[in-house]
Protein backbone atom coordinates (compact mmCIF):
# COMPACT_ATOMS: atom_id res chain seq x y z
CA UNK A 1 0.00 0.00 0.00
CA UNK A 2 2.79 2.16 -0.33
CA UNK A 3 2.48 5.27 -2.34
CA UNK A 4 4.77 7.56 -4.00
CA UNK A 5 3.96 10.57 -1.38
CA UNK A 6 5.17 7.73 1.58
CA UNK A 7 8.82 7.52 2.80
CA UNK A 8 10.54 4.80 3.88
CA UNK A 9 13.39 5.97 6.76
CA UNK A 10 14.44 2.15 7.53
CA UNK A 11 16.94 2.01 4.69
CA UNK A 12 19.34 4.27 3.83
CA UNK A 13 22.07 7.59 4.81
CA UNK A 14 20.15 9.51 7.49
CA UNK A 15 21.51 12.81 6.24
CA UNK A 16 19.69 12.64 3.16
CA UNK A 17 16.66 11.42 4.51
CA UNK A 18 16.55 14.06 7.60
CA UNK A 19 16.78 17.09 4.70
CA UNK A 20 14.96 15.57 2.45
CA UNK A 21 11.95 15.04 4.50
CA UNK A 22 12.39 18.06 7.04
CA UNK A 23 12.73 20.86 4.44
CA UNK A 24 8.71 20.55 4.07
CA UNK A 25 7.91 20.25 7.35
CA UNK A 26 10.56 23.72 7.70
CA UNK A 27 8.54 25.19 4.78
CA UNK A 28 5.29 24.08 6.38
CA UNK A 29 6.18 25.40 9.54
CA UNK A 30 7.18 28.81 8.11
CA UNK A 31 4.05 29.44 6.48
CA UNK A 32 2.48 28.07 9.35
CA UNK A 33 3.96 30.99 11.68
CA UNK A 34 2.40 33.30 9.01
CA UNK A 35 -0.89 32.65 10.31
CA UNK A 36 -0.09 34.23 14.19
CA UNK A 37 2.83 36.48 12.16
CA UNK A 38 0.67 38.13 9.93
CA UNK A 39 -2.27 38.46 12.81
CA UNK A 40 0.26 40.50 14.67
CA UNK A 41 2.05 42.59 12.10
CA UNK A 42 -0.87 44.05 10.42
CA UNK A 43 -2.15 44.28 13.94
CA UNK A 44 0.28 45.81 15.11
CA UNK A 45 0.89 47.95 12.19
CA UNK A 46 -2.79 49.65 11.87
CA UNK A 47 -4.48 49.19 14.58
CA UNK A 48 -1.91 50.03 17.38
CA UNK A 49 0.59 48.65 20.29
CA UNK A 50 -2.24 47.52 22.58
CA UNK A 51 -4.12 45.51 19.74
CA UNK A 52 -0.72 43.64 19.38
CA UNK A 53 -0.84 43.09 23.06
CA UNK A 54 -4.12 41.70 22.70
CA UNK A 55 -2.85 39.01 20.42
CA UNK A 56 -0.15 37.88 22.43
CA UNK A 57 -1.23 37.71 25.42
CA UNK A 58 -4.22 35.05 24.17
CA UNK A 59 -1.38 32.82 22.60
CA UNK A 60 -0.01 30.81 25.56
CA UNK A 61 -3.94 29.99 26.47
CA UNK A 62 -4.83 28.95 22.91
CA UNK A 63 -1.26 26.69 23.11
CA UNK A 64 -2.63 25.17 26.22
CA UNK A 65 -6.26 24.02 25.28
CA UNK A 66 -4.73 22.99 21.75
CA UNK A 67 -1.80 20.64 23.65
CA UNK A 68 -4.34 17.85 24.44
CA UNK A 69 -5.05 17.41 20.68
CA UNK A 70 -1.51 18.65 19.51
CA UNK A 71 -0.73 15.18 21.81
CA UNK A 72 -2.96 12.79 20.81
CA UNK A 73 -2.10 13.66 16.90
CA UNK A 74 1.68 12.87 18.14
CA UNK A 75 1.53 10.31 19.80
CA UNK A 76 -0.77 8.35 17.33
CA UNK A 77 1.32 9.62 14.79
CA UNK A 78 4.59 7.92 16.36
CA UNK A 79 2.11 4.88 16.21
CA UNK A 80 1.52 4.98 12.98
CA UNK A 81 5.36 5.69 12.14
CA UNK A 82 6.37 2.24 13.71
CA UNK A 83 3.32 0.45 12.48
CA UNK A 84 3.93 1.57 9.09
CA UNK A 85 8.31 0.82 9.75
CA UNK A 86 6.77 -2.44 10.20
CA UNK A 87 4.78 -3.27 6.94
CA UNK A 88 1.38 -3.39 9.32
CA UNK A 89 -1.11 -1.84 6.57
CA UNK A 90 -3.82 -3.22 8.80
CA UNK A 91 -3.13 -1.24 12.15
CA UNK A 92 -1.94 1.75 10.14
CA UNK A 93 -5.60 1.90 9.15
CA UNK A 94 -7.03 1.26 12.40
CA UNK A 95 -4.77 3.55 13.80
CA UNK A 96 -6.14 6.40 11.67
CA UNK A 97 -9.42 5.71 12.23
CA UNK A 98 -9.03 5.60 16.29
CA UNK A 99 -6.92 8.73 15.72
CA UNK A 100 -9.95 10.53 14.31
CA UNK A 101 -12.33 9.37 16.81
CA UNK A 102 -10.21 10.60 19.87
CA UNK A 103 -9.09 14.04 18.06
CA UNK A 104 -12.89 15.10 17.12
CA UNK A 105 -13.92 14.44 20.51
CA UNK A 106 -11.13 16.25 22.28
CA UNK A 107 -11.18 19.54 20.05
CA UNK A 108 -14.97 19.46 20.67
CA UNK A 109 -14.44 19.37 24.29
CA UNK A 110 -11.48 21.72 24.50
CA UNK A 111 -12.78 24.20 22.31
CA UNK A 112 -15.93 24.60 24.87
CA UNK A 113 -14.04 24.78 27.67
CA UNK A 114 -11.81 27.65 26.30
CA UNK A 115 -15.21 29.47 25.19
CA UNK A 116 -16.82 29.31 28.47
CA UNK A 117 -13.94 30.06 30.94
CA UNK A 118 -11.98 32.76 28.64
CA UNK A 119 -13.18 35.57 31.00
CA UNK A 120 -11.79 33.82 34.11
CA UNK A 121 -8.74 32.76 32.84
CA UNK A 122 -8.13 36.30 31.23
CA UNK A 123 -8.62 37.67 34.61
CA UNK A 124 -6.53 34.79 36.72
CA UNK A 125 -3.78 36.08 34.08
CA UNK A 126 -3.75 39.57 35.47
CA UNK A 127 -4.39 40.82 31.97
CA UNK A 128 -4.13 44.89 31.73
CA UNK A 129 -7.82 46.25 31.07
CA UNK A 130 -7.05 48.16 28.34
CA UNK A 131 -6.03 44.93 26.41
CA UNK A 132 -9.17 42.80 28.34
CA UNK A 133 -11.58 43.31 25.83
CA UNK A 134 -9.78 42.81 22.74
CA UNK A 135 -8.34 39.62 24.40
CA UNK A 136 -11.19 38.01 25.34
CA UNK A 137 -12.79 38.35 21.63
CA UNK A 138 -9.71 37.00 19.96
CA UNK A 139 -9.30 33.87 22.60
CA UNK A 140 -13.30 33.35 22.23
CA UNK A 141 -12.89 33.71 18.09
CA UNK A 142 -9.93 31.28 18.18
CA UNK A 143 -11.60 28.32 20.54
CA UNK A 144 -14.51 28.36 17.73
CA UNK A 145 -12.27 27.40 15.11
CA UNK A 146 -10.55 24.74 17.87
CA UNK A 147 -12.15 21.63 15.45
CA UNK A 148 -10.71 22.68 12.11
CA UNK A 149 -7.10 23.16 13.43
CA UNK A 150 -7.45 19.77 15.72
CA UNK A 151 -8.54 18.12 11.86
CA UNK A 152 -5.60 19.65 10.18
CA UNK A 153 -3.01 18.82 12.55
CA UNK A 154 -4.40 15.09 13.01
CA UNK A 155 -4.11 14.26 9.02
CA UNK A 156 -0.66 16.34 8.79
CA UNK A 157 0.77 13.80 11.40
CA UNK A 158 -0.73 10.98 10.04
CA UNK A 159 0.79 11.70 6.76
CA UNK A 160 3.51 12.51 8.31
CA UNK A 161 4.26 9.42 10.36
CA UNK A 162 4.47 7.47 6.36
CA UNK A 163 6.85 9.45 4.90
CA UNK A 164 4.80 12.25 3.68
CA UNK A 165 5.74 15.74 4.43
CA UNK A 166 4.86 17.79 1.13
CA UNK A 167 1.17 17.00 1.12
CA UNK A 168 0.36 18.95 4.31
CA UNK A 169 2.97 21.57 3.17
CA UNK A 170 1.03 22.16 -0.22
CA UNK A 171 -2.81 22.73 1.39
CA UNK A 172 -1.10 24.89 3.94
CA UNK A 173 0.60 26.97 1.86
CA UNK A 174 -2.78 27.81 0.06
CA UNK A 175 -4.29 28.49 3.47
CA UNK A 176 -1.34 30.62 4.77
CA UNK A 177 -2.09 32.89 1.48
CA UNK A 178 -6.03 32.97 2.54
CA UNK A 179 -5.36 34.04 5.77
CA UNK A 180 -2.75 36.90 4.69
CA UNK A 181 -5.46 38.19 2.46
CA UNK A 182 -8.32 37.68 4.70
CA UNK A 183 -6.30 40.00 7.19
CA UNK A 184 -5.60 42.61 5.21
CA UNK A 185 -9.44 42.58 3.79
CA UNK A 186 -10.84 42.26 7.64
CA UNK A 187 -8.37 44.51 9.45
CA UNK A 188 -7.46 47.44 6.83
CA UNK A 189 -10.49 47.06 4.52
CA UNK A 190 -13.44 46.83 7.13
CA UNK A 191 -11.44 47.56 10.34
CA UNK A 192 -12.68 44.69 12.47
CA UNK A 193 -9.10 45.04 14.60
CA UNK A 194 -8.30 41.89 16.41
CA UNK A 195 -11.80 40.40 15.15
CA UNK A 196 -10.69 40.60 12.05
CA UNK A 197 -7.13 38.87 12.69
CA UNK A 198 -9.02 35.70 14.35
CA UNK A 199 -11.70 35.68 11.74
CA UNK A 200 -9.21 35.40 8.98
CA UNK A 201 -7.01 32.63 10.62
CA UNK A 202 -10.58 30.60 11.06
CA UNK A 203 -11.51 31.04 7.76
CA UNK A 204 -8.43 29.78 6.15
CA UNK A 205 -7.79 27.01 8.71
CA UNK A 206 -11.42 25.50 7.63
CA UNK A 207 -10.38 25.50 4.68
CA UNK A 208 -6.99 24.11 5.07
CA UNK A 209 -8.62 21.27 7.11
CA UNK A 210 -11.78 20.82 4.69
CA UNK A 211 -9.25 20.76 1.21
CA UNK A 212 -6.80 18.01 3.42
CA UNK A 213 -9.84 15.36 4.06
CA UNK A 214 -11.13 15.86 0.46
CA UNK A 215 -7.41 15.02 -0.55
CA UNK A 216 -6.68 12.09 1.40
CA UNK A 217 -10.21 10.50 1.19
CA UNK A 218 -9.30 10.58 -2.97
CA UNK A 219 -6.18 9.91 -3.26
CA UNK A 220 -4.59 8.05 -0.19
CA UNK A 221 -4.79 4.30 0.15
CA UNK A 222 -4.61 4.65 3.96
CA UNK A 223 -7.65 6.69 3.93
CA UNK A 224 -9.96 4.00 1.72
CA UNK A 225 -10.87 1.99 4.59
CA UNK A 226 -13.82 -0.34 4.66
CA UNK A 227 -17.05 0.55 6.70
CA UNK A 228 -16.37 -2.66 8.71
CA UNK A 229 -13.16 -0.79 10.29
CA UNK A 230 -14.94 2.15 11.03
CA UNK A 231 -14.88 0.97 14.89
CA UNK A 232 -12.79 2.55 17.74
CA UNK A 233 -10.13 0.21 18.27
CA UNK A 234 -9.88 0.10 22.45
CA UNK A 235 -6.30 -0.74 22.64
CA UNK A 236 -5.00 0.91 19.65
CA UNK A 237 -7.20 4.32 21.96
CA UNK A 238 -5.39 2.91 25.22
CA UNK A 239 -2.14 2.92 23.47
CA UNK A 240 -2.79 6.41 21.79
CA UNK A 241 -3.62 8.04 25.36
CA UNK A 242 -0.77 6.53 27.32
CA UNK A 243 1.76 7.97 24.66
CA UNK A 244 -0.17 10.89 23.56
CA UNK A 245 -1.29 12.30 27.28
CA UNK A 246 2.07 12.04 28.32
CA UNK A 247 2.97 14.32 25.25
CA UNK A 248 -0.44 16.55 25.79
CA UNK A 249 1.00 17.10 29.60
CA UNK A 250 4.03 17.89 28.31
CA UNK A 251 2.72 20.66 25.68
CA UNK A 252 0.26 21.76 27.70
CA UNK A 253 2.69 22.52 30.84
CA UNK A 254 4.77 23.71 28.90
CA UNK A 255 1.96 26.22 27.86
CA UNK A 256 1.14 26.57 31.65
CA UNK A 257 4.34 27.92 32.42
CA UNK A 258 4.21 30.51 29.82
CA UNK A 259 1.09 31.18 30.67
CA UNK A 260 2.48 31.94 34.26
CA UNK A 261 5.58 33.66 32.71
CA UNK A 262 3.28 35.98 30.76
CA UNK A 263 1.49 36.82 34.16
CA UNK A 264 4.63 38.07 35.59
CA UNK A 265 5.22 39.82 31.80
CA UNK A 266 1.14 41.60 32.55
CA UNK A 267 2.62 42.71 35.69
CA UNK A 268 5.03 45.29 33.19
CA UNK A 269 2.16 46.88 31.44
CA UNK A 270 0.90 46.94 27.98
CA UNK A 271 4.76 47.91 26.61
CA UNK A 272 6.39 45.36 28.04
CA UNK A 273 3.58 42.86 26.28
CA UNK A 274 3.68 43.78 22.98
CA UNK A 275 7.41 43.89 23.87
CA UNK A 276 7.27 39.66 24.27
CA UNK A 277 4.62 39.53 21.37
CA UNK A 278 6.86 40.70 18.85
CA UNK A 279 9.96 38.80 20.36
CA UNK A 280 8.13 35.56 20.43
CA UNK A 281 7.21 36.16 17.15
CA UNK A 282 10.61 36.33 15.60
CA UNK A 283 12.00 33.56 17.76
CA UNK A 284 9.22 31.33 17.00
CA UNK A 285 11.00 31.74 13.55
CA UNK A 286 14.17 30.56 14.96
CA UNK A 287 12.40 27.19 16.20
CA UNK A 288 11.24 26.37 13.27
CA UNK A 289 14.44 24.53 11.65
CA UNK A 290 14.96 22.95 14.68
CA UNK A 291 10.83 21.96 15.31
CA UNK A 292 11.01 20.57 11.89
CA UNK A 293 14.00 18.55 12.21
CA UNK A 294 12.45 17.39 15.79
CA UNK A 295 9.58 16.16 13.53
CA UNK A 296 11.69 14.29 11.53
CA UNK A 297 13.99 12.98 13.86
CA UNK A 298 10.34 11.84 15.62
CA UNK A 299 9.38 9.83 12.55
CA UNK A 300 12.75 8.28 11.65
CA UNK A 301 13.00 7.04 15.10
CA UNK A 302 9.51 5.58 15.12
CA UNK A 303 9.82 3.70 11.39
CA UNK A 304 13.30 2.32 12.47
CA UNK A 305 11.99 1.19 16.03
CA UNK A 306 9.20 -0.77 14.28
CA UNK A 307 11.09 -2.10 11.64
CA UNK A 308 13.46 -3.06 14.38
CA UNK A 309 16.69 -1.07 13.10
CA UNK A 310 17.54 0.69 16.09
CA UNK A 311 21.29 1.34 15.64
CA UNK A 312 20.16 3.96 12.90
CA UNK A 313 18.19 5.90 15.31
CA UNK A 314 21.39 6.94 17.40
CA UNK A 315 22.80 7.61 13.70
CA UNK A 316 20.10 10.22 13.28
CA UNK A 317 20.40 11.31 16.06
CA UNK A 318 23.93 12.05 15.90
CA UNK A 319 23.01 13.87 12.53
CA UNK A 320 20.32 15.90 13.16
CA UNK A 321 22.25 17.01 16.45
CA UNK A 322 24.99 18.48 14.12
CA UNK A 323 22.39 20.25 11.71
CA UNK A 324 20.95 21.70 14.44
CA UNK A 325 24.28 23.14 16.15
CA UNK A 326 25.43 24.50 12.85
CA UNK A 327 21.59 26.28 12.41
CA UNK A 328 21.58 28.02 15.85
CA UNK A 329 25.57 28.95 15.65
CA UNK A 330 24.55 31.05 12.44
CA UNK A 331 21.46 32.75 13.93
CA UNK A 332 23.28 33.75 17.03
CA UNK A 333 25.26 36.81 15.89
CA UNK A 334 21.61 37.33 13.60
CA UNK A 335 19.77 38.28 16.32
CA UNK A 336 23.00 40.20 18.66
CA UNK A 337 23.64 42.30 15.95
CA UNK A 338 20.06 43.22 14.34
CA UNK A 339 17.93 43.21 17.50
CA UNK A 340 15.81 46.48 16.71
CA UNK A 341 15.66 46.15 13.22
CA UNK A 342 13.85 42.51 13.67
CA UNK A 343 11.63 44.08 16.47
CA UNK A 344 11.03 47.20 14.00
CA UNK A 345 9.11 44.66 11.39
CA UNK A 346 6.31 44.42 13.85
CA UNK A 347 5.98 47.88 15.69
CA UNK A 348 7.07 51.26 14.80
CA UNK A 349 6.82 52.05 18.76
CA UNK A 350 10.19 52.72 19.76
CA UNK A 351 9.67 51.70 23.91
CA UNK A 352 8.78 48.54 22.26
CA UNK A 353 11.59 47.75 19.94
CA UNK A 354 14.13 48.89 22.64
CA UNK A 355 12.60 46.46 25.24
CA UNK A 356 12.12 43.65 22.58
CA UNK A 357 15.43 43.85 21.12
CA UNK A 358 17.47 44.11 24.36
CA UNK A 359 15.00 40.72 25.26
CA UNK A 360 15.80 38.39 22.25
CA UNK A 361 19.61 39.44 22.89
CA UNK A 362 19.20 37.63 25.96
CA UNK A 363 17.57 34.53 24.58
CA UNK A 364 20.23 34.19 21.80
CA UNK A 365 22.97 33.40 23.91
CA UNK A 366 20.84 30.06 24.73
CA UNK A 367 19.97 28.65 21.01
CA UNK A 368 22.87 25.76 21.78
CA UNK A 369 20.86 24.58 24.45
CA UNK A 370 17.43 24.93 22.38
CA UNK A 371 18.85 23.06 19.75
CA UNK A 372 19.70 20.30 22.09
CA UNK A 373 15.87 20.05 23.12
CA UNK A 374 14.62 19.95 19.96
CA UNK A 375 17.23 17.16 18.75
CA UNK A 376 16.64 15.01 22.06
CA UNK A 377 12.80 15.20 22.22
CA UNK A 378 11.83 14.08 18.40
CA UNK A 379 14.52 11.10 18.99
CA UNK A 380 13.23 10.20 22.37
CA UNK A 381 9.06 10.90 21.25
CA UNK A 382 9.52 9.13 18.20
CA UNK A 383 11.11 5.90 20.17
CA UNK A 384 7.85 6.20 22.32
CA UNK A 385 9.23 6.95 25.59
CA UNK A 386 6.04 7.79 27.47
CA UNK A 387 7.86 8.90 30.33
CA UNK A 388 10.03 11.43 29.32
CA UNK A 389 7.80 14.13 27.90
CA UNK A 390 6.08 14.57 31.39
CA UNK A 391 9.41 14.80 32.80
CA UNK A 392 10.32 17.73 30.56
CA UNK A 393 7.15 19.42 31.24
CA UNK A 394 8.03 18.92 34.84
CA UNK A 395 11.16 20.77 34.43
CA UNK A 396 9.60 23.78 32.19
CA UNK A 397 6.72 24.58 34.65
CA UNK A 398 9.24 24.58 37.57
CA UNK A 399 11.46 26.63 35.82
CA UNK A 400 9.79 29.34 34.45
CA UNK A 401 7.23 29.16 38.20
CA UNK A 402 10.09 29.86 40.62
CA UNK A 403 12.24 31.35 38.20
CA UNK A 404 10.47 34.35 36.62
CA UNK A 405 9.49 36.66 39.64
CA UNK A 406 12.73 36.80 41.55
CA UNK A 407 14.86 37.04 38.21
CA UNK A 408 12.29 39.98 37.31
CA UNK A 409 12.51 41.20 40.64
CA UNK A 410 16.40 42.09 40.79
CA UNK A 411 16.40 45.96 40.13
CA UNK A 412 19.51 45.12 37.82
CA UNK A 413 17.56 42.94 35.65
CA UNK A 414 14.31 43.78 35.68
CA UNK A 415 12.33 43.35 32.56
CA UNK A 416 15.14 41.31 30.66
CA UNK A 417 14.88 38.42 33.05
CA UNK A 418 11.74 37.68 31.51
CA UNK A 419 14.07 36.79 29.16
CA UNK A 420 16.27 35.33 31.04
CA UNK A 421 14.02 32.90 32.72
CA UNK A 422 12.84 31.41 29.32
CA UNK A 423 16.66 30.63 28.19
CA UNK A 424 17.61 28.89 31.64
CA UNK A 425 14.55 26.78 31.29
CA UNK A 426 15.79 25.91 27.78
CA UNK A 427 19.38 24.96 30.13
CA UNK A 428 17.39 22.75 32.31
CA UNK A 429 15.40 21.28 29.40
CA UNK A 430 18.47 20.26 27.40
CA UNK A 431 20.44 18.88 30.58
CA UNK A 432 17.42 16.48 30.82
CA UNK A 433 17.09 15.39 27.65
CA UNK A 434 20.19 14.20 27.12
CA UNK A 435 20.59 12.43 30.27
CA UNK A 436 17.27 10.79 29.13
CA UNK A 437 19.17 9.99 25.60
CA UNK A 438 22.15 8.50 27.50
CA UNK A 439 20.31 6.12 29.35
CA UNK A 440 18.04 4.93 26.77
CA UNK A 441 20.55 4.41 24.16
CA UNK A 442 23.99 4.57 25.16
CA UNK A 443 24.05 3.45 29.27
CA UNK A 444 21.17 0.30 28.22
CA UNK A 445 20.92 0.29 24.60
CA UNK A 446 18.06 0.54 22.81
CA UNK A 447 16.84 -3.04 23.93
CA UNK A 448 16.95 -1.24 27.48
CA UNK A 449 14.72 1.17 25.46
CA UNK A 450 12.64 -1.51 24.52
CA UNK A 451 11.43 -2.17 28.36
CA UNK A 452 11.15 1.09 29.21
CA UNK A 453 8.22 0.88 26.78
CA UNK A 454 9.77 2.16 23.35
CA UNK A 455 8.49 -0.32 21.32
CA UNK A 456 5.34 -2.40 21.36
CA UNK A 457 5.09 -5.99 21.03
CA UNK A 458 2.54 -6.21 18.78
CA UNK A 459 5.21 -4.59 15.97
CA UNK A 460 7.11 -7.71 15.60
Amino acid sequence: MRTSTSHDMTKGNPLPILLTFALPLLISNLFQQLYNMVDSMIVGQFVGSNALAAVGSTGYITNIFLALNTGLSSGMGIIIAQYFGAKNDTMVRKSIVTCIYLMSSSALVMGALGFTFAPAILRLMNTPDAIFRDSLLYLRINCLGMLATAAYNALSSILKATGDSKTPLFFLIIASVLNLVLDLVFVILFRWSVAGAASATILAQIFSASACIVYVIKREPYFRIPRAEWSFDKTLGRRCICLGVPLALQSSMISFSNLALQRVVNGFGETVVAALTAGNRYESLIQLPLSSLSIALSTFAGQNIGAGERRRVKQGFITGLSLAMGFVLLMMPVTLFFGSNIIQLFTSNQDVIAIGAAGIRVTAFFYLPLGIVHCTRGTINGAGDSRFPLLTGIVEVAARICLAKPITSVPSIGFRGIWLTTGLTWTFAAVLGIARYYYLFIKKGCRSAKKAGTVDDSLK
